[in-house]
């Protein structure tokens, strides 16, 4: 729980790991795409890519949430 507490570290995880790689575009938001239209011919690697690039922005709404609901 100290982990949500910590909104540093999770604003840093959303900018490093949550849309690296950077260039041309994030990553998150080209699949974010992908997936918006129809994701047809993904695989269950870029499944587990969009896993591991969306889990600092889950992490990140979760934080959020509970220190709403803990006022």
């Amino acid at each position: 729980m100290k982990l949500f507490k910590d909104f540093k570290i999770i604003i840093l995880l959303c900018l490093t790991l949550g849309l690296a790689p950077f260039f041309p575009e994030p990553h998150i938001w080209g699949k974010i795409r992908w997936i918006a239209g129809g994701a047809k011919g993904m695989q269950l690697i870029d499944w587990f890519d969009i896993v591991l690039h969306g889990f600092p922005f889950v992490l990140l709404i979760m934080a959020i949430v509970l220190k709403i609901s803990k006022k």
